[in-house]
């Protein structure tokens, strides 16, 4: 088994769930480059790579790990944390085992969802991510997305998780404010929202940061709203919102369609990537690409006023 790190990352602040460019039918590694330069230099405090925004489901276990290996080499220093969705135990640890070839001063962290359709009981899911985070290199953050995954991690099974010393961090998408509160008052967990139109709630009341896909666009008014919403001067603050409500209509256009081609599309009006996706998605149109840089671009010189 690896041995742990010794000071684990606790993610804080505003991470990228970063998209995979295409080329066709093939992953487009210049495109992946050119993007992640351009979001190392937006002061980002972090990327995920190969989540659900990066079409991870699609990819071999291969382009998997040449994703992480093109991010590596542009990020920039930035911690980069890696997607891990497998349906079998043996099958998540040998994938963990698969990303500590690359080296493990490569990644910072893994992020960790339940097994999908599987649909275990509450001690099968401590289980599993127990398992995970007592045999990974790296410290791992928990993702909980019911609605993606079909089970449903209780307060009782997070809190019991976040006893663990390897598990440091929650991607909470788990629809339940109670649950989410009572995480952030323990302490134990960085809680990343990860749900985008939750991002100003959350922070307003403790919570870490945030890992938010529509922050690939107008990424300079994410992190100024996530910084206002806890700052103590009401000049801060009241900007802050005010960037929020421009916020809204962005994130809601960026989820009009399946995540990640309205992102992609807009990126693409940028010139930053293409709007490919990989089969079963399909890209969204030149028209809701437009519409939707157009609105970032709106919240972005709102922040910059």
């Amino acid at each position: 088994m690896p041995s742990p790190h010794s000071t684990p990352l606790r993610p804080r602040g505003l991470w990228i769930p970063l998209v995979t460019p295409f080329a066709g039918p093939d992953v487009d590694h210049p495109a992946l480059a050119r993007l992640t330069a351009h979001m190392a230099e937006c002061g980002v405090d972090g990327l995920v790579i190969c989540g659900t925004t990066g079409e991870a489901a699609a990819l071999s276990a291969d382009e998997q790990l040449e994703v992480l290996r093109t991010v590596h080499a542009h990020a920039q220093g930035l911690p980069l944390m890696m997607g891990l969705a497998e349906k079998g135990l043996s099958q998540a640890l040998a994938r963990v085992d698969q990303f500590a070839s690359a080296g493990t001063s490569v990644l910072s962290g893994l992020l960790v969802a339940a097994p999908s359709y599987v649909r275990p009981s509450q001690a099968g899911l401590i289980q599993w991510f127990e398992t995970i985070a007592s045999h990974s290199p790296w410290p791992v953050t928990v993702y909980d997305i019911p609605y993606r995954t079909g089970a449903v991690l209780t307060r009782e099974t997070l809190l019991q998780l976040a006893a663990h010393p390897q598990i440091v961090a929650l991607k909470d998408c788990g629809g339940d404010l109670g649950k989410t509160l009572a995480l952030i008052h323990d302490g134990r967990l960085s809680v990343m929202c990860g749900e985008d139109l939750n991002l100003l709630g959350h922070a307003t009341q403790g919570a870490s940061g945030a890992i938010t896909a529509s922050a690939h666009l107008a990424t300079a008014a994410f992190a100024q709203v996530l910084h206002g919403a806890v700052s103590d001067q009401a000049a801060e603050a009241a900007a802050a919102r005010t960037i929020w409500r421009e916020l809204v209509p962005l994130i809601e256009a960026c989820f009009s369609e399946p995540n990640p081609g309205p992102i992609k599309a807009a990126l693409a009006t940028q010139g930053l990537i293409r709007a490919d996706t990989r089969a079963p998605m399909v890209a969204s149109s030149v028209e809701l690409g437009r519409r939707v840089a157009a609105q970032a671009a709106c919240a972005l010189a709102l922040s910059r006023q």
